[in-house]
């Protein structure tokens, strides 16, 4: 499958345009690339409400969950350079992690959403790294390991945090941009610099409405003492969208919700695990490390979000019997992001998408309007 940037630019960029006439976009930019290069940049609308300041080709955002995948790939890579398998067991590199009938828990269930640690019995605060790193600990597995999974909303990244401290002796935001960021130029942050705050799309809520389906889980999300509510929740803070546009809260390296940046720079990263894991001259990834990445380990009923999901070691999948694809292929995989921003890698076809934009939508899942640019690529 070849993109001729001419037509899928024709094809995209009406599409693109309808998300602000038709479906309330605010501000939003969408990224296409294919063997290492990029094929279609579009940006479009208002960093503000206010529309005071327009969406520029620099503009950065707030992406959401689309972080996991960054630290995900941060985590296989240290895997990787430490020659470990992901059939090893989490405890062999974090001890105390063994706590709790955890002691079993191999790599492979932690990254694929199976280890039941999705929600925490202590309530500890976000911001409060260590307190949360000691929680996990003793957390009992809501579900016997590797029998079912359940998305990770908030836990994920610190699961997988400590995982990179434990195997290089760094956070994972400082791997993030001495393997990745800074090699590759990436415009793609986990814990902003002060100086590029400047730059960044103000995020807001999504506007009241009916809530999208499924409707269970997302009542659920609203009702104390569900497994949605605790793992959506847990650990508690910064709930209101609005504290994410804090200047403190953007420096902060949250792994599993705190990532900033532009689609090009997004769309690039991906481009380079689409491409063999190998861009601008420099390798980063063996076969065998994509391998976990496009190979399935979880599917079916996700015991969180109640819908059919699956996932690779740390990316999301296409589930085999979704309702809709939400990437491009079968091998393809990615990570969305809350409100609509959406990434993912094609390696089939040496595909890479990524979607940014700052008024969200009542959705955990990708929308429409990322959804349909997905769609006219493959058309």
């Amino acid at each position: 499958m070849k993109l001729d940037a001419e037509d899928l630019k024709k094809r995209i960029a009406p599409l693109f345009q309808e998300n602000f006439t038709r479906f309330s976009e605010l501000g939003a930019a969408v990224s296409v690339w294919q063997n290492g290069k990029p094929v279609v940049d579009l940006h479009g609308g208002f960093c503000d409400v206010r529309r005071e300041h327009p969406w520029a080709s620099d503009t950065i955002a707030l992406i959401w969950s689309a972080t996991k995948g960054l630290g995900s790939a941060c985590v296989l890579h240290a895997l990787q350079e430490h020659e470990i398998d992901i059939s090893q067991r989490v405890a062999e590199f974090w001890p105390e992690f063994a706590q709790a009938r955890k002691e079993k828990i191999t790599l492979a269930e932690l990254l694929s959403h199976q280890g039941g640690l999705c929600a925490l019995d202590r309530r500890v605060d976000v911001l409060d790294y260590s307190a949360v790193i000691r929680a996990l600990e003793e957390q009992s597995p809501l579900w016997p390991p590797g029998t079912a999974h359940g998305y990770h909303a908030r836990t994920f990244g610190f699961l997988l945090d400590e995982l990179v401290r434990r195997i290089v002796g760094k956070p994972l935001a400082m791997y993030w941009r001495e393997v990745f960021g800074q090699p590759l130029k990436l415009d793609l942050w986990i814990g902003l610099p002060e100086k590029e705050n400047p730059r960044v799309a103000t995020m807001y809520a999504a506007k009241a409405g009916k809530p999208p389906e499924p409707r269970k889980f997302y009542v659920d999300l609203t009702t104390p003492g569900t497994l949605a509510r605790k793992t959506f929740t847990l650990p508690y803070g910064l709930h209101a969208v609005s504290a994410m546009n804090n200047i403190s809260v953007r420096a902060e390296p949250i792994v599993s919700f705190g990532g900033i940046g532009s689609a090009a720079a997004l769309a690039k990263f991906y481009s380079m695990l689409a491409n063999g894991g190998d861009l601008d001259g420099q390798h980063f990834f063996s076969r065998e490390t994509l391998r976990w990445m496009t190979t399935t380990l979880a599917d079916g009923i996700d015991c969180v979000f109640q819908i059919p999901t699956a996932f690779s070691a740390g990316f999301m999948k296409n589930a085999w019997n979704a309702r809709r694809r939400i990437f491009g292929t079968s091998m393809a995989f990615g990570h969305p992001g809350a409100g609509g921003s959406h990434a993912f890698a094609d390696p089939e076809n040496k595909i890479a998408f990524a979607y940014v934009m700052n008024q969200m939508e009542q959705s955990l899942l990708p929308v429409k309007k990322s959804l349909r640019l997905v769609d006219a690529i493959y058309s």
